[in-house]
């Protein structure tokens, strides 16, 4: 008896498994699917780079062999190559976006996240499109690093019209452009008051506007507030904070603003 109930007890748990033996077939179906899967991801974005450089590189080619054929000097011609290739890549680097395809970013918004990609290698920490709980506000771009957290907005503006400060107001053309500086304060101070209630303690958030198209007279300039900034200047002006944050500052305020300040998109 004992040794058919044995055999019976074996076979039932033939038949449902071992709890071990299950957990390791499955861990191990998991992870093959798991590889399979990074396997294939990884493949489709070498896929994708392998296609984009091999464009560049045959425009490159193609430009090289157009000025080498005109000019009859391969060495011009491979100069005509060298700078059509720089010039794919610069254009490639700012027609990319954090920001999903599905909801581009403007193309202010994408100079300056292309200058902000600069400052993240150099230990900032950037937070991209973040709402204002609340409202439709939209702060571009969140900044914070060892000079500090800022807030900055991008704005392309009609070149043709002179951009100047009046009465501390700011004008473009005969355009008051101070509902827009208003609006990037309040922001800013939301962002600033939803950061401290999480961690627990005061901060300051600098907003500023970077302002792209008109010749700004000055490299920023703080109005009612707000530093308006020429667009391109964004990395200087960061690097001129006040404050003096540590890693672990850097750290809470960029995770305490991602968790209250949520993405658009």
């Amino acid at each position: 008896m004992d040794s058919a109930t044995s055999v019976n007890g074996a076979a039932q748990q033939s038949r449902s498994g071992s709890p071990f033996s299950s957990s390791r077939d499955t861990s191990s179906r998991g992870t093959g699917t798991s590889q399979a899967t990074a396997r294939k991801t990884y493949g489709a974005l070498t896929s994708a780079s392998g296609r984009r450089w091999l464009l560049r590189g045959g425009a490159a080619a193609a430009a090289g062999a157009v000025g080498g054929f005109l000019t009859q000097d391969w060495r011009i011609g491979a100069t005509f190559a060298a700078a059509a290739l720089v010039a794919l890549i610069v254009h490639s680097s700012r027609r990319y976006s954090e920001v999903p395809r599905w909801r581009r970013a403007s193309a202010a918004q994408r100079r300056t996240e292309a200058q902000l990609r600069v400052m993240k290698r150099l230990g900032y920490r950037v937070l991209h499109a973040r709402g204002i709980p609340g409202g439709n506000g939209q702060i571009d771009h969140f900044i914070v690093g060892r000079r500090g957290a800022f807030a900055i907005d991008s704005e392309a503006w009609d070149k043709r019209l002179p951009l100047r400060n009046k009465l501390e107001k700011l004008y473009h053309g005969k355009f008051s452009k101070n509902e827009r500086i208003d609006e990037a304060l309040e922001e800013a101070r939301t962002a600033e008051r939803l950061i401290a209630e999480r961690l627990g303690r005061d901060i300051r958030v600098r907003p500023s506007l970077a302002i792209y198209g008109p010749t700004l007279p000055w490299d920023s300039h703080n109005l009612r507030g707000v530093d308006v900034i020429a667009g391109t200047k964004v990395r200087k002006w960061l690097r001129g904070g006040n404050d003096r944050l540590s890693d672990k500052e850097i750290e809470e305020i960029a995770s305490a603003a991602e968790t209250v300040l949520p993405a658009r998109y």
